[in-house]
Parts: C-alpha cells; structure tokens; sequence
C-alpha cells in the first residue's frame, strides 16, 4: 500500500460523497481511504459502510468521541498502511490524477531520509489557486518556515508525508482544548527535514463559513494553551527569520493572556526574555481587541 489518505469527519455526511466521487476516479489505484470521525451525529457511519459493501475502494473506519481534528489525525496515523498519509479534509476532494502526481514526485525521493514528503497545491473548483505566490521553479526542496520567508510562498499547500516519520510527530494533547493548527506540526518537522514542493494542483477545496479555517482567532482563544505553545514554538525555532520570531511574540502574548498563568509564568516560555518583556503592550492590545471582537474570523 503507497499511500493513505486520510479524511478527519464531523457531521459531514453531505459533503463526503463527492470526496468518495474523486477517490474512485483516481488514475492511480494503490491507496486505502482511512476516516476517523470525531463523534458525529448524522448518517456518516451508515453512509460509510454502505461504501464499505461496495468494496470499489478499500475503506477504513472508525469513530470515536469528539476531540479534534488533531487527535483524530493521530489517530489515523495508528490506523494507516500506507507509505504516504495525506489529509483530506472531510469537505474537500482530489483532481482525478492527484495520486499519480503524488507518486511521480515521492518516487525520487523515497530513499532521502532529508525529505519528509511531497507538497502540491490547493485549487478551486475553477483550477485557480488558492492563495497567492508559489514557487519560481517546478520543484523546490525547502521546508514549511522557508517557502514563505525565503520564496514568498502564499498558495495553500496540500502536504503529503512518509508515515513512519509522521508517527514521530503526533499532535500534542492539551486535556480540555480541541483545536491545535496544524502548522504546529509542520514547523516542528521544519527543524530536521525539508519537503519537495511540485507547482502542481492535487487538492480541491472551497471554505465553508462553518469550517475551522473561517474561525482560526475564535478558536486560538478557545484553545490558548495551544496557541500560545504554537507560537513559543515558533519564536524559539531556529529557521524562524527576525521579523516572524517578532510576530510570533506578539501573538504569543495575544493568546497567552487569555490562559490562567501569571505574565512571569508566560514570560518563560520565550528565550528571547528581552524582546518579549519588548513586545508584550501590543501583544496586550491585540488580546484587548479580541475581548471586544470576539468573534473575528480570518481565512486559513
């Protein structure tokens, strides 16, 4: 088994069958299709195992109680065979050839223990691009922290990672918090490894104004513990440039405050003890405009 595409689902039995629709079409054959639903209350599992009967693709399932599109990635990660894991969101869905592509640019770069895994691009149902900038060249090797600083990368990116590596990088478990980004993940492995970027759209997406990118501030002040470790992560990693290590402070100050820890307490997360005591009033004047606009919405 080559790849493991993995689909995290929360009440979307509307939205799955077109994801199902794409799968079947892939020109390339060799994936198993593993969903984790995080406790949903429509007819997913009904729908699920009758395509389960059908037997066209093979299926994986298992469902377990709400805890976040995090802990059902980790779980998935337990739960694969395959070689690659791709996300797939549960609204979301492939080009008819996003496998084969995969496989084309992972085949190179198998053996490379340098390189985590391949990362193409998100589109809309149109074939634009989602986001801004990509890459100069068709293939870049760099990682998550240095396609945006080095090249100016703005385009959302669909990554596709060696799953026994993944493994080594399971999303941490915060008791009472539900949502981590997932880009926590992503800067973590930016340390060691790099990924091999292709200019190519695999993954098709369009964002409901109910989803997790619509609501990411809502949900950082939600989830602080998260985010604040998010971003310490983020000023203490050491790819990060100057001037995001900056923006990475003032938003750690922005979520840390919401959190029952003292400043001192904060305060010692961050090496930088200097720049963050520097930092910390506009921190503190994005956390008072998030008091007041609580229920500001950016896009991923």
């Amino acid at each position: 088994m080559i790849i493991t595409v993995f689909t995290p689902s929360y009440n979307r039995e509307k939205f799955l069958p077109k994801l199902y629709s794409s799968l079947l079409r892939q020109t390339f054959k060799d994936f198993e299709w593993v969903i984790v639903d995080d406790g949903s209350s429509d007819n997913t599992t009904e729908l699920v195992n009758r395509w389960k009967e059908e037997g066209f693709i093979k299926i994986k399932y298992f469902k377990k109680n709400n805890g976040g599109k995090h802990r059902a990635i980790n779980k998935g990660l337990e739960l694969a065979s395959g070689e690659l894991f791709f996300i797939v969101d549960s609204d979301d869905y492939l080009t008819d050839n996003a496998l084969e592509i995969v496989c084309k640019y992972y085949e190179p770069i198998k053996n490379n223990d340098n390189i985590i895994g391949v990362t193409g691009f998100r589109a809309y149902s149109d074939g634009s691009f989602i986001g801004g900038r990509r890459f100069p060249n068709e293939i870049t090797d760099s990682n998550l922290i240095e396609r945006r600083t080095k090249y100016g990368v703005t385009a959302d990116l669909a990554h596709v990672i060696k799953t026994h590596i993944f493994r080594k990088f399971l999303f941490p478990d915060i008791s009472g918090e539900n949502f981590v980004a997932e880009s926590i993940v992503w800067n973590r492995m930016s340390i060691d490894y790099k990924m091999r970027y292709f200019n190519e759209a695999i993954y098709i997406g369009e964002y409901l104004e109910e989803g997790l990118s619509s609501n990411s501030i809502r949900n950082r002040i939600k989830n602080n513990k998260y985010a604040s470790l998010l971003y310490s992560e983020l000023v203490n990693n050491p790819n990060v440039v100057f001037k995001l290590k900056v923006k990475s402070i003032i938003n750690y100050w922005r979520f840390a405050l919401c959190n029952d820890k003292s400043i001192f307490e904060n305060l010692k997360f961050v090496k930088n003890y200097f720049l963050a005591i520097l930092l910390f009033p506009i921190g503190y004047v994005y956390y008072l405009k998030d008091k007041k606009y609580n229920d500001v919405k950016i896009n991923r």
